[in-house]
């Protein structure tokens, strides 16, 4: 069983604001900081760093060397990972004093993917295979659609929920992980239990994680429900929160691990991520997300 990653890589210029800028105003940064980052990319070392292997599928620009070189040093394969002419994608992430963020993107490369190149990533790939995907991308329809047929398990991070996405045949995902604001984009739901139960009735033969910030998160499939705790700790950054859990959580499935323990280690690499600035460096080290949870346990 191989695990692909189809998802974008991006340079994070990251500003320390009081507070997100509003409609109209010009607002000055305390600091600035460039990082590599995209959902795909911090996705990916998360899968590496809690003991997957992964190889990532996507597009850089003429100023992708530094995210080829850093995908490498994490041990994630980059063999699909293309060059295309012009400017990699970037995001401009806003960051307050409690750790908030606000995330505008550039898809640049992101979004010059092919039916050639999707076709080109998926033939080294098969049944049962596992493909992750968020939304960064291009074509993610038609990635979804030719994956089903290599009759790969899906996992879908809906992030950033938009239009595009809503067009695709989500009924071919095999796992959803998503948190409350996308799961009331998707349902129209608000309360947890809600949004469960309408993922259910939409997507019945999907599973699901939720996850619900301070309030842990819940697994939904295969007829278990399963509630995870989240852990206190002093925010810095939230920027690649959510991509940590996703990479942990994954890891530990594919690993043999239970649902709960699962559950329970990604919410730990996701506190320690937290804590610390930026999307990549803030993705701790498995003998890390252990010494954390001996600590708390």
């Amino acid at each position: 069983m191989k695990v692909l990653n189809y998802g974008s890589l991006n340079y994070d210029y990251v500003y320390a604001v009081d507070h997100m800028v509003s409609e109209g105003e010009t607002l000055s940064s305390l600091s600035m900081e460039t990082h590599l980052g995209g959902k795909g990319l911090n996705q990916s070392i998360a899968l590496t760093k809690a003991g997957a292997t992964v190889y990532h599928g996507g597009m850089v620009g003429e100023d992708g060397d530094q995210l080829l070189e850093a995908s490498r040093s994490f041990g994630v394969h980059t063999d699909f990972i293309t060059r295309h002419p012009g400017r990699s994608g970037h995001a401009i992430i806003q960051v307050t004093p409690k750790g908030e963020n606000g995330i505008l993107l550039y898809q640049g490369a992101n979004g010059k993917n092919s039916e050639e190149k999707i076709d080109q990533v998926l033939s080294a790939f098969g049944e049962e295979d596992i493909l992750l995907l968020q939304n960064e991308i291009n074509l993610l329809g038609s990635i979804i659609d030719k994956a089903y047929e290599k009759h790969m398990k899906i996992v879908l991070n809906p992030s950033p929920l938009n239009a595009t996405l809503l067009k695709c045949d989500l009924k071919k995902v095999s796992l959803f992980i998503l948190n409350e604001v996308e799961g009331e984009q998707l349902t129209g739901e608000s309360e947890p239990e809600k949004i469960l139960k309408r993922m259910e009735i939409l997507y019945p033969a999907s599973e699901v994680v939720l996850t619900l910030g301070k309030q842990g998160s819940i697994y939904a499939g295969k007829g278990k429900r399963c509630r995870g705790k989240s852990f206190s700790v002093p925010a810095v950054d939230t920027t690649a929160a959510g991509d940590t859990y996703t990479g942990y959580f994954l890891a530990s499935v594919l690993q043999g691990k239970s649902i709960e323990e699962s559950i329970r280690t990604a919410s730990a690499a996701s506190a320690i991520a937290v804590t610390r600035k930026g999307a990549v460096p803030s993705i701790p080290e498995r003998k890390e997300v252990e010494a954390f949870l001996n600590k708390y346990l």
